[in-house]
């Protein structure tokens, strides 16, 4: 039996995660993987983004039978043997003989085929665990409880007594997140918040987009692909069905793909003449600053080439020049009206999408984070003229990251003042834009605030500053 295609793109993608630093979502989209079938390219999918939500979690199974600490083991051997635990204990269609097989086929293809007999050995006492507990359990398959927990939708979930109840401690174990991110949040959202945030970045989230027009959506249905209403905007689409990243519409720039709060963030500069976007790539936000101000001039910096060459690609609207260039040392000919603050920033609130970020990121690397965001803001808001408005914002669930940020960059300019988000939230619901009928839900204090598991989106963070 040789090794699956799928298998094999998702083990060589979860090694370079794992020693290069890279991303997923980039690595699975890559044209190096194009060739795979749609079936195959799925497969690879669902193993590396469960086997990257899930880590700490298949780590444990696989220390109940292994002689040696996982973190002892060669990355090439403990990637294996992640991949069948998660077949073995999550996915019902895939035959136990198989994922023990290929995995150790996996082992050997890695030129660590001495490491084959000790793979094959924990991963057939992890199979016969498999199969023991599918036969003792009621809901037909093994390990149903973690099934239930890695498919159910989080924002509809009613949240019993008993899990109500579990410690930070359990949490960390139960949904595989580290403990020191679920004892932050816990302080933070308090524990029932912080168990919905958890359990949305288990759960694989539907895809939101952004259309050009009425006629891409016909088009995209005769493709079809099934769609259904935004839940947070009016204009925002999200697919039940079908891969929307294969219609003409979709390869034409007609369709993008983009979190519901992602594209609430660029509706809440509001309008303008003169816009700058000032860490703009990929363009996401970008896109939708140019479609409501199609008379605006809109400026979208850059600092790395290779993502400003992809954001002239991704945003060839004539009313956005791209520049190279690092905000903190852009010199404008006169200042904008509107100015877009989208930081780099932990990425916190985005761990359905990006689930390796949670096992990379360290606490010391907040504080980091913290002093480029506050040069950023600060840099951002030189460029605001009066009476121009800046938003700020990051996809980060963390204070540092936020309300921590705007305060220590305002205080040393008091030109500028913080706005109340609800003002523009009420703009947009008068519109018939937002949709969301809990708007007291989005904010925190004068800030909105997305929580993953309560909205139907990412976890991300508005400030409104207007200069005097």
């Amino acid at each position: 039996m040789s090794t699956s295609p799928a298998r094999a793109a998702a083990f060589d993608v979860l090694l370079r995660i794992e020693q290069q630093d890279a991303y997923a979502s980039e690595l699975l989209h890559s044209s190096q993987y194009e060739r795979l079938s749609p079936a195959d390219h799925g497969l690879a999918t669902e193993l590396v983004m469960g086997v990257l939500r899930w880590r700490s979690l298949l780590d444990a199974e696989i220390s109940r039978f292994s002689d040696k600490r996982v973190e002892k083991l060669d990355m090439e051997v403990l990637t294996a043997l992640r991949l069948a635990a998660y077949q073995l204990l999550f996915l019902d269609r895939i035959p136990g003989r198989a994922a023990v097989h290929e995995s150790v086929e996996l082992v050997k293809r890695a030129r660590k085929g001495s490491a084959a007999p000790f793979a094959n050995a924990v991963l057939r006492k992890l199979a016969g665990r498999a199969s023991a507990a599918e036969a003792a359990s009621d809901e037909g398959g093994a390990n149903g409880a973690l099934r239930r927990r890695s498919t159910q939708d989080p924002v509809a979930e009613e949240i019993g007594d008993t899990e109500k109840s579990e410690s930070a401690v359990e949490l960390s174990r139960n949904l595989a997140h580290p403990q020191w991110l679920i004892e932050r949040w816990v302080q933070q959202f308090g524990l029932d918040r912080t168990r919905r945030i958890c359990g949305s970045d288990q759960h694989a989230p539907a895809a939101a987009i952004r259309l050009a027009d009425a006629g891409t959506e016909a088009e995209l249905r005769l493709d079809g692909i099934d769609l259904a209403p935004g839940q947070l905007l009016a204009s925002a689409r999200r697919v039940r069905a079908g891969n929307v990243s294969r219609p003409r519409a979709f390869a034409e720039g007609r369709v993008a793909i983009q979190d519901e709060a992602s594209q609430l963030v660029a509706l809440l500069v509001g309008a303008g003449s003169r816009i700058l976007d000032c860490c703009a790539a990929p363009g996401g936000k970008t896109r939708v600053l140019a479609e409501r101000n199609p008379g605006a001039r809109i400026v979208a910096l850059e600092l790395h080439a290779h993502r400003a060459r992809l954001l002239r690609k991704l945003v060839p609207l004539s009313n956005v020049e791209v520049i190279n260039s690092d905000v903190l040392e852009f010199k404008a000919s006169a200042a904008f009206d509107r100015v877009l603050a989208d930081v780099p920033c932990s990425g916190t609130g985005t761990l359905a999408h990006n689930p390796e970020i949670k096992w990379r990121l360290k606490p010391e690397d907040l504080a980091e984070l913290h002093g480029r965001q506050v040069a950023i803001l600060r840099a951002a808001m030189r460029q605001v003229a009066p009476r121009g408005r800046l938003v700020y914002s990051t996809c980060s669930l963390e204070p540092e990251e936020n309300e921590q940020v705007v305060v220590e960059a305002l205080s040393t300019d008091p030109a500028f003042r913080v706005l109340d988000c609800r003002l523009e939230l009420e703009r947009l619901r008068t519109e018939g834009e937002l949709v969301w009928n809990g708007l007291e839900s989005l904010v925190t204090g004068p800030f909105l605030r997305t929580i993953p598991g309560v909205h139907p989106s990412d976890g991300f963070f508005v400030a409104i500053v207007e200069k005097s």
